[in-house]
């Protein structure tokens, strides 16, 4: 496939791998400003009836999907489609970036604050794509993309999604460590993503990776055990909680409800911070316009060196916050 043209227009120049059912290629759109794009061949690893039947049912959901999404800001757009000596294509959006699994390969541990904003962007998206009627179900750090130039993170890869106004039994499509339990029975619901963002948010608080097992449940109620290895507060373990609950009639039913729960977290642990930062100013403030603060300060020097360290500090959580 390298060096070659498709549709007298698409030059492949770079293999990006694929699974079950297509492959991926980098190409040059060389009647469109010589743009980078991504061309998915379908292209099946078996020859079974069943198997070619259901790549292709999938792909051409995944045109029609890409289609109702449209200009979506942070889904790639759907540029083109065709057919090929006898092979399917689609042609999208490249998106400059870097995917989350290489973000969270080396088990760093993101702050609560940064997994925050992360499940507002993701969600959001979510919550957009939910309102078209449709399932991802193959939400995992892998089909996430950081955008270089404003960091929000994009959803890729609709080829596992499904309409959720077909609600009857499915082919079972989704990565372990990511996929519920009604998902891997062929049942898949909005909440299914819903519980793919909570893993994946468990995994950046963690730094343990639920598709390698790092992660264990309860045996009596299946929940994942996850707490004792995140520094987390109370409300948002919460809600991580709630989002990833076995019984999926425990979770929020969909992204717009998990973003509803998440909204208040990151208003109020601004704020918080804010008012802690304020109330540290004025009470130093308070302190320096005093004769008494004088006469505090000379008899007892660490007094002036511990209200530095408080300053500093608020001030170095004020500025971690909005990194």
């Amino acid at each position: 496939m390298l060096g070659r043209k498709l549709a007298d227009r698409y030059k492949i120049v770079k293999s990006l791998g694929g699974g079950g059912f297509s492959k991926t290629f980098l190409a040059i759109d060389t009647q469109q400003d010589r743009r980078r794009c991504i061309v998915k061949k379908l292209q099946t690893d078996s020859d079974d009836n069943f198997t070619v039947r259901t790549a292709r049912r999938l792909f051409s959901t995944e045109i029609k999907v890409l289609k109702r999404l449209g200009k979506y800001d942070q889904v790639p757009e759907l540029f083109d489609n065709f057919v090929e000596d006898q092979d399917f294509f689609l042609v999208e959006q490249y998106i400059d970036g870097r995917n989350l699994k290489q973000e969270l390969q080396w088990g760093r541990r993101w702050s609560e604050a940064k997994v925050i904003a992360f499940l507002q962007d993701i969600l959001t998206t979510l919550a957009f794509v939910h309102r078209q009627s449709v399932i991802h179900r193959d939400l995992k750090p892998a089909n996430i993309i950081r955008r270089r130039k404003d960091k929000k993170v994009v959803l890729i890869d609709f080829g596992s999604v499904k309409s959720q106004r077909q609600p009857s039994r499915t082919v079972v499509i989704g990565t372990s460590g990511y996929m519920p339990g009604e998902q891997s029975m062929g049942r898949p619901n909005y909440s299914s993503d819903v519980y793919a963002a909570g893993m994946i948010a468990i995994q950046a608080l963690t730094g343990r990776d639920p598709a390698k097992g790092k992660l264990s449940a309860n045996p009596k109620t299946g929940e994942i055990l996850w707490r004792r290895y995140a520094n987390v507060t109370p409300a948002l373990a919460e809600v991580l909680d709630k989002m990833v609950r076995y019984d999926f009639r425990q979770r929020y039913s969909s992204a717009m409800d998990a973003l509803e729960a998440i909204e208040p977290l990151a208003q109020g642990g601004f704020f918080s911070r804010r008012r802690v930062f304020q109330a540290v100013g004025f009470w130093g403030m308070a302190l320096l316009g005093s004769g008494v603060a004088y006469e505090a300060f000379k008899r007892n020097p660490s007094l002036s060196q511990a209200l530095k360290k408080i300053f500093s500090a608020a001030a170095n959580r004020e500025i971690s916050s909005r990194q």
